[in-house]
């Protein structure tokens, strides 16, 4: 039987105890009104765990792990001053392993926070802008406490959490996190030409949030019968649907819905997902999985980079000492969209790191988060390096090429040691 208090009388003690491990939802999904609580009350647990796969809500800082030790797969969002702060655990891991390492308890969750919508006439609720691994959550704790928001929509999920799945409920109305649109530059726009070439009628794409996907889906508005299959979508998408050019109808499966695992956007997205058949929210077991990523037709994967050596290894974590990525889905998808029959995988980054010199660099870094092996396509603004089947010196000139001009007298020695040895 879920038990319904007043957020204002939430003593968490009652439910949390000392020594235990919360996983909560991330991104737009997180409970915002659970964590303000828990920061509040932390002191006074003995000592608790958490698990927070990104954070955009500003609630996350250093101070937090003063009582509350923090892990993430990377510092994504507000973590990232965590991280800075030396207060941040790092999970090297796949967003498509995280629910099987929940499940195995490898990601100890004790205790589950999730924002859930109302509930539907059976008494059953929404997870609402968050799918991926919460349900994993949801299954694997011994207390399910519950922020039932009235402002979150009622989204499509490949299952509902009943009521009595819930031990504890508060009810809250106010805007869930919203992540407005990245502001285009023309360096933006320029990658985001070359990667538009890729795209085709009928293409179904993976793509994320920030001024590169949004410049990418402002160029294909003259395409026809678009798909997604994304762990996250943002509010980009939104113009391609009401222009009909997104339309999953040639998809073989999942014909007519877009899926996803995230919502990351404005109340103009959570608007449009709200009990709209056509967008499908998955727990990452789906969104993420090698079968079904490779079974997709014509799959395009757009995914960005930190840096990329002149190999074609690719970070996306770490600038010299400072943590500021993460592992996140882009392995999943660089080998889905090179795997799919007619699909590509794209690796966008712009040449240079403002006057922090080239980010196409003779030796990474940072760690390596996809290897070469894996990597089909590096784009820069500069244009499109095809690497995939391609030997280490021929990938070495290639990427030279799209380096930005001032860099490329310098990387020519370590392109030239690589054609001498052959590797």
């Amino acid at each position: 039987m879920t038990e319904w208090i007043a957020s204002e009388a939430l003593a968490l003690d009652r439910y949390v105890r000392s020594g235990d491990r919360i996983v909560w939802g991330q991104a737009c999904g997180e409970p915002t009104t659970l964590v303000e609580t828990l920061i509040a009350q932390a002191a006074g647990l003995g000592g608790v765990s958490a698990f927070a796969g990104s954070s955009f809500s500003g609630l996350l800082t250093p101070e937090m792990g003063e009582h509350v030790s923090l892990s993430s797969m990377g510092a994504i969002g507000a973590l990232r001053s965590v991280a800075k702060a030396g207060r941040l655990g790092i999970i090297p891991c796949h967003v498509g392993q995280i629910s099987n390492m929940i499940e195995a308890g490898l990601i100890g969750c004790d205790v589950a926070f999730v924002q859930v919508s109302p509930s539907d006439t059976d008494g059953n609720h929404s997870y609402g802008l968050i799918n991926d691994y919460v349900q994993a959550a949801v299954a694997k704790a011994r207390v399910v406490i519950a922020e039932v928001n009235e402002q979150v929509p009622f989204t499509h999920c490949d299952a509902l959490l009943p009521a009595s799945r819930i031990d504890l409920a508060i009810k809250v109305s106010h805007p869930p996190v919203e992540v407005k649109p990245a502001a285009i530059g023309d360096i933006d726009r320029a990658i985001a030409k070359h990667a538009a070439e890729y795209i085709g009628d009928g293409s179904v794409l993976q793509i994320g949030i920030g001024a590169v996907p949004d410049a990418v889906l402002q160029l294909v508005s003259d395409r026809r019968d678009l798909g997604i299959h994304s762990g996250m979508i943002g509010d980009g998408l939104l113009d391609l649907v009401e222009a009909g050019v997104i339309t999953n109808a040639r998809k073989m499966f999942d014909a007519g819905i877009s899926i996803t695992g995230a919502l990351i956007g404005s109340r103009r997205l959570y608007d449009f997902a709200h009990r709209n058949p056509a967008v499908g929210m998955r727990a990452s077991g789906y969104t993420h999985a090698d079968a079904v990523l490779t079974a997709i037709p014509r799959f395009v994967t757009i995914n960005s980079a930190l840096e990329v050596d002149l190999t074609g290894q690719v970070n996306a974590e770490q600038v010299g000492s400072s943590y500021v990525g993460g592992t996140g889905g882009q392995v999943d998808y660089v080998r889905g969209g090179s795997r799919s029959p007619g699909g590509r995988s794209i690796i966008a980054l712009p040449a240079t790191a403002g006057n922090k010199g080239s980010r196409i660099v003779p030796t990474l870094g940072g760690p390596v988060t996809t290897g070469r092996s894996e990597v089909d396509i590096i784009i820069t603004e500069f244009g499109a390096a095809e690497l995939k089947g391609q030997t280490l010196v021929e990938r070495a000139r290639r990427l030279m090429a799209i380096a930005h001009p001032d860099y490329r007298e310098g990387l020519a020695q370590a392109a030239h040691a690589i054609a001498k040895r052959g590797y």
